[in-house]
């Protein structure tokens, strides 16, 4: 029988960050019920552990054992407080309390470590989590994706350590005082919550106030911590790297000794980047610098982050990248490994304020490729802004090889491309369109 005080009701638990604390919960015996819009492999796993999910957002689609007044409710921040059943909840006295927040109250009594940026977070700690479970030490790594092999977003190995991601959607990384964290970048985003750049670069510095022992920054961001880089005079540097067919073999310099010849098995110098980050963090934690590298040269990778698929002669990546440096990073990456190739880019812009915000910089980097095909804006929490579009984005990028299609279309504008590398990337659901365009070509004759 499960004890009152242990029930959680997630608003917006098919949510990444939202369903590895379900999951975690449910692992420590609670009762766990939620709330999505639509069902998912990730709810549907949820489920299978025992979670109570509803996909209609009805008071009275509630569960009955949900109804107590000692249920915690944890909301997502992109699901407003209007919604039906967050509003039931406030009116009952129930305590309603934000992800971040939920998050937060979990790291308090825990040595913490947290990776914040507007790029990098998932992939670096994922690559921190790896290490840490090729480790001894006790620990719980909660992530904003799925780690392959892993196949979950949930490392549960012990609750003396807490590893997380610092999410400045919202000002959630407000809620942290982590012993040690990492700010991978500073870039402007989610300017529907800030305003202006200003103030994304002023919630940086807010975090890294808040760390309780030492911050490691980018070299160059305008932050006080030890510094980390390549090919730059930092405390942590890779002074030089040649890239592999798999990735990278590269030196290290950290402040207690230099290592040579390692291993990193991901593409792309924003990942050696990411590697060196979470290199850091783990010598700052006291791991043992060869089993940290011993690890990062077996790292699995981590869904949607750079996963590369073989169509034949044809060459398939697929990459989360929504923001403009990403996509200029991502395309960098493929200029590295396969600069001969022609190049088609499958994009679904994510937001229509982040589509408005940086529209010359998608175009910018979106014109570099040889073909650019464009999906309808994956709108997520967000209504509609009038102007803003991919026929919009269309007509700003004068190029003579690029179109809007619906994913409909994928698999034709595909066969009908003379591209052999095609990029899919995006934020939205466009992962979900991979397998079958792998699949096709698998079972293709």
């Amino acid at each position: 029988m499960h004890n009152l005080r242990d029930t959680y009701y997630f608003v917006g638990i098919g949510g990444i960050s939202m369903s590895g604390l379900a999951a975690y919960y449910l692992s420590k015996g609670a009762l766990v019920m939620g709330y999505d819009k639509t069902p998912s492999p990730i709810t549907q796993d949820l489920a299978m552990k025992g979670a109570v999910i509803t996909y209609d957002a009805a008071v009275e689609a509630l569960p009955p054992a949900v109804k107590n007044p000692n249920t915690i409710v944890v909301v997502t921040a992109a699901i407003p407080f209007s919604h039906p059943q967050i509003a039931y909840f406030l009116e009952c006295g129930n305590k309603v309390i934000k992800r971040a927040a939920f998050l937060g109250a979990y790291c308090k009594d825990k040595y913490a470590l947290a990776v914040a940026g507007t790029h990098g977070k998932t992939t670096t700690l994922s690559l921190l989590a790896h290490i840490y479970a090729n480790s001894e030490e006790q620990f719980t790594a909660f992530l904003g994706g799925i780690l392959n092999q892993y196949e979950s977003n949930l490392i549960h190995r012990g609750d003396t350590t807490a590893l997380v991601e610092a999410d400045e959607f919202d000002r959630s990384f407000l809620e942290l005082h982590p012993n040690l964290a990492a700010i991978t970048s500073m870039d402007a985003d989610h300017l529907d919550i800030y305003g202006a750049a200003d103030a994304v670069a002023m919630a940086f510095r807010s975090f890294a106030a808040q760390v309780k022992d030492q911050l490691i920054v980018a070299y160059g961001l305008p932050l006080e911590g030890l510094t980390y880089g390549i090919q730059v005079p930092a405390d942590y540097a890779i002074p030089n790297y040649k890239k592999t067919e798999t990735g990278y073999i590269f030196d290290l310099q950290t402040p207690s000794g230099n290592y040579h010849n390692n291993h990193l098995p991901l593409l792309g110098a924003h990942n050696l980047s990411n590697a060196l980050c979470a290199i850091a963090l783990a010598d700052q934690a006291q791991l043992k610098m060869p089993d940290v590298l011993e690890a990062v040269a077996t790292f699995p990778g981590v869904y949607r982050r750079m996963n590369v698929h073989r169509l034949g002669h044809r060459i398939l990546i697929d990459d989360y990248a929504h923001h403009p440096t990403e996509l200029r990073g991502l395309y960098d990456t493929v200029q590295e490994f396969y600069a001969t190739q022609k190049k088609c880019i499958l994009f679904q812009p994510h937001l229509f304020s982040r589509t408005r915000d940086f529209m010359e910089g998608f175009v910018s980097v979106l014109k570099q490729f040889d073909e650019v095909l464009l999906l309808e804006i994956y709108p997520a929490r967000e209504l509609p802004i009038e102007g803003v579009s991919s026929a919009a984005l269309l007509a700003k990028m004068d190029h003579k090889n690029a179109k809007v299609i619906t994913k409909n279309e994928i698999l034709s504008a595909l066969e009908q491309s003379s591209a052999t590398l095609f990029v899919f990337a995006g934020a939205g659901d466009i992962g979900l369109e991979v397998a079958p365009i792998v699949n096709h070509y698998s079972t293709a004759v």
